[in-house]
């Protein structure tokens, strides 16, 4: 089977919720919506405190080219205009709408004949939608859908891949849409003019492959890939040398190597968005650990609490330590219940105190190489973070600093339970790329 070098077997978690169908959630009272969801430059508040908005009104206008119009995702009215934590702890101006429980949306245009539009129409209704990458780098579509004429692109990849432990939203997503997937990929194949569309999806989700390959059967541009499991095998560059044994070099860019690669969550929402005019306000969220009662996968509003989650899975079990925004690889520890929902949140992990994370003084690199075997750019994390304690910020990034992309494999295997990730993040905040 394709795979890459490095990489690590953790546990995966995934029974705890791989089974449970997606759950719309009932919206809560309020929602708050952050108004930097994406990278790139933040949108700007487009309404007022006192305004009257529908599911769908546009509350934040992009500011630049990188960047993505946000929208509201319940209807009611606009009662705060005020700064709320994300999940890294970093204040965000945000837009915080009052429910009054009508769901009245904006008029939606819908397009039958999506695939006989133009490119350029596709990729504004893309645009105009607010689609991000929805695995958590939140890149605005438009924009990786817009490579320079120099770097043609001839492939298409999905990923399906999921390998963070724990998280089944995509999984869910291509077992219970897998058409919806599949025209998703078609829309992106006319917008990059690509002949070829491949779909990454690892070896433990059979049921997935299976739904895939017969909703794509019809299509025979497009192929599915069933890489081995290993995580972080749903890395952007790992998986494209999976799919296509072609390799981005350092510092460089799928686009560069003629790729482009798309989230499931992302390409389900580019085909809503196509067809039904419908623009990202609600995505799925799997809600799962050992620390919540009842996990599952709900379709939940942008701009909802996680506690309301929280509560709609049953609430905390006993002797719950900690929640993570995101997967337990690379998801960051919440220091409130009242961060919201956002388009790059693809799960809420709830952990108890068992052993399953290590919270204490960590050790001196013992030189034993773990990190170097694993590490699937080919770095060497322990040196680069022994450098990083020291203050030596130049020499790490001499070692490939920004070539990490942080997947936590090193600091899991390491057995002197070193921060390494932690390190290179303090490192690239300390000198430029």
């Amino acid at each position: 089977m394709p795979t890459f070098v490095g990489g690590i077997h953790p546990p995966e978690k995934k029974e705890l919720s791989e089974k449970k169908q997606i759950t719309p959630l009932k919206p809560p009272a309020r929602v708050i919506i952050q108004l930097r969801q994406h990278l790139g430059a933040p949108a700007k508040a487009a309404v007022s405190i006192g305004d009257e908005v529908k599911i769908g009104t546009v509350v934040g206008t992009p500011e630049g080219f990188v960047s993505a119009p946000v929208h509201a995702s319940v209807s009611g009215k606009v009662i705060a205009l005020a700064e709320f934590p994300t999940a890294m702890g970093r204040m965000v101006e945000s837009v915080v709408i009052e429910n009054d429980g009508k769901e009245e949306w904006v008029p939606l245009k819908e397009s039958p004949d999506y695939m006989d539009l133009p490119p350029e129409e596709l990729k504004e209704k893309i645009k105009a939608a607010g689609i991000v990458g929805m695995g958590g780098a939140t890149f605005p579509t438009a924009v990786k859908l817009s490579p320079p004429k120099e770097k043609p692109i001839d492939i298409v990849i999905l990923n399906g891949a999921e390998c963070e432990p724990y998280l089944t939203a995509d999984h869910r997503l291509m077992v219970e849409k897998p058409a919806e997937v599949v025209e998703g990929l078609r829309i992106l194949m006319k917008v990059l003019g690509v002949k070829k569309g491949v779909i990454g999806i690892e070896d433990n989700k059979p049921d997935a492959i299976e739904a895939i390959r017969k909703a794509s059967a019809r299509y025979p541009e497009i192929e599915v890939c069933v890489p081995h499991v290993k995580y972080p095998q749903g890395a952007e560059k790992m998986l494209i040398k999976a799919a296509t044994g072609r390799e981005v070099p350092p510092r460089a860019l799928p686009m560069d190597v003629g790729v482009v690669v798309q989230n499931i969550g992302t390409t389900y929402a580019i085909y809503e968005a196509v067809r039904y005019g419908k623009p990202l306000v609600e995505r799925v969220v799997t809600v799962t650990g050992e620390g919540i009662k009842e996990p599952g996968n709900l379709l939940a509003r942008i701009g909802t609490p996680l506690s309301y989650l929280i509560d709609a899975c049953g609430g905390f079990s006993n002797g719950t330590a900690k929640v993570v925004a995101g997967g337990p690889m690379m998801g960051f520890a919440v220091g409130t219940l009242d961060v919201p929902v956002t388009k790059g949140t693809s799960g809420v992990l709830v952990l108890p105190d068992e052993g399953l994370f290590h919270a204490g003084d960590y050790k001196p690199c013992i030189r034993c190489s773990r990190c170097v075997d694993v590490c699937p750019m080919g770095l060497t994390p322990g040196v680069m973070s022994v450098l990083i304690e020291k203050g030596h910020y130049e020499e790490a990034k001499a070692l490939g600093l920004f070539d990490c992309f942080e997947c936590g494999s090193c600091a899991f295997v390491c057995p002197s339970k070193r921060p390494v990730v932690q390190l290179v993040r303090l490192a690239k905040s300390m000198v430029k790329p």
